[in-house]
């Protein structure tokens, strides 16, 4: 089963098609992952599938219509979507950016609620940021900002949620803290996750549900245990690699080939670095 999919989707920005053609069907209570090299169509995929990008063909469905078929607040009440590189107003603080994800819920007579209060203060609890509640956004670094986005995400409280690269600006520690938190919200509340990660491993270790993609299409989608090999690394990345299993998780852990090292008996030259050149003397120079 599938509330959210696309069929037949073609996705361009003006005369450049970046997704063509494209069936994807979301798996519900799943946490998927897509990867994919650079401007593969990833986020361009995840932006359509969130109603910000109209397809030029094909459709996204939701709950068996037509997204643009609906009215953007019960698409707002279903799906949250976290953008890739959100902005803030100016001087906005963060206890008022992560309220504005409840704006779906809410209605001329009754502007806040007692349901809004709980799903901000959990919201902020969950990413770590309520002891900066009353910071402006601006002043924050851009861990800490990517971090109040994604309350802002939560507190929307919408059963599906789009996440464009939420790691960006993230040190490993907080890293490996949003992704867990993506996991407990899946595991939690049922909630099915959609996700652009550029970090492989750690797609294959928190996806159920993974899609890789290249150049607007989708090459394999399934089971990260079941479609990562080396021979998927390769064909999608272009890189050389070993697939082992993560020795915490079992999921695939992808091992890059051997670095460059240098020639034995002597100094080599770095790939890209040019060889000094050559002595010229002066004229009149001994």
């Amino acid at each position: 089963m599938s509330r959210l999919s696309a069929r037949g989707l073609t996705l361009a920005y003006e005369d450049r098609v970046v997704v063509e053609d494209l069936d994807l069907a979301v798996p519900d209570g799943k946490v998927t992952v897509i990867v994919g090299p650079n401007a593969c169509g990833k986020s361009t995929t995840l932006r359509a599938l969130g109603r910000l990008l109209r397809p030029r063909s094909g459709s996204v469905v939701l709950d068996g219509e037509a997204l643009s078929s609906l009215p953007t607040r019960r698409i707002a009440q279903a799906v949250g979507l976290l953008p890739q590189s959100p902005s803030a107003p100016e001087a906005i603080t963060v206890a008022d950016l992560v309220a504005r994800g409840r704006q779906p819920h809410q209605h001329w007579w009754q502007q806040w609620s007692e349901a809004d209060e709980r799903a901000v203060v959990d919201a902020m609890a969950r990413t770590s940021v309520s002891d900066l509640a009353d910071r402006p956004v601006d002043a924050l670094s851009g861990g800490q900002r990517q971090r109040v986005w994604i309350a802002m995400a939560l507190a929307q409280d919408t059963d599906i949620l789009l996440l464009d690269e939420p790691t960006t600006f993230l040190d490993i520690a907080h890293q490996v803290e949003v992704l867990d938190l993506v996991r407990r919200l899946n595991h939690e509340r049922g909630r099915t996750v959609v996700a652009v990660l550029h970090d492989l491993n750690q797609a294959a270790r928190y996806a159920d549900h993974l899609v890789a993609m290249k150049s607007g299409r989708v090459v394999a989608e399934g089971p990260p245990s079941a479609i990562v090999t080396a021979d998927l690394v390769h064909e999608v990345f272009g890189l050389d690699s070993i697939v082992i299993p993560d020795p915490i998780t079992g999921s695939p852990l992808i091992v890059p080939t051997s670095p460059w090292t240098a020639p034995s008996g002597g100094c080599g030259t770095l790939r890209g670095e040019l060889p000094d050149p050559p002595f010229h003397r002066s004229q009149g120079q001994p």
